[in-house]
């Protein structure tokens, strides 16, 4: 496991700011994609895009104070705790969610400012992002509802007991 070192301190607001962003940031992680969507979506309507530098100060700050965010296994908190963190001075990052494209495969989230990977040396190629939500769009799945089909996603229907997919257009 990797454990990001934060480059430096903030200031004592910023970090009240990060522990508030993280904190929102670990209980929207536990939730669909599709709610995670919705969130953001929301959060950043209205907003004007991050720039690099606005970016990379959020991100820093997260991981200046939350191990969680710091480790290789929090990406999902920490791309989420460094967009909230933006929104806060009225900018949006891309968040994005995908997967590498060279083995070993494996689902990363991740945010991008200025079409640039936030705080992470990765080739380029390297992620294929699957979602995306930046200031006031939103690209993939125009609903975000198949992910419910597929099958195993907590708190989201999931595949119906005789594994026939629901029929969201009936009422029963």
């Amino acid at each position: 496991m990797v454990v990001e070192r934060p480059e430096a301190k903030p200031s004592l607001a910023r970090r009240l700011g990060a522990l508030v962003a993280v904190g929102i940031a670990r209980v929207l992680a536990t939730q669909s994609p599709a709610r995670i969507c919705r969130v953001l979506t929301g959060v950043g309507a209205g907003a004007r895009p991050a720039d690099y530098g606005t970016a990379l100060a959020a991100r820093q700050a997260v991981t200046a104070v939350s191990l969680t965010c710091r480790g290789a296994r929090g990406c999902v908190p920490r791309s989420i705790a460094t967009a909230l963190l933006c929104r806060l001075t009225g900018t949006f990052p891309t968040w994005r969610v995908g997967v590498r494209t060279i083995a070993p495969f494996a689902a990363h989230a991740w945010v991008e400012a200025d079409g640039v990977i936030v705080g992470e040396s990765m080739p380029a190629g390297y992620l294929r992002p699957l979602l995306s939500v930046g200031p006031g769009t939103v690209t993939g799945p125009r609903r975000v509802g198949w992910l419910r089909r597929v099958g195993g996603l907590r708190g989201s229907g999931g595949l119906r007991g005789r594994g026939v997919p629901r029929d969201e257009g009936v009422r029963r």
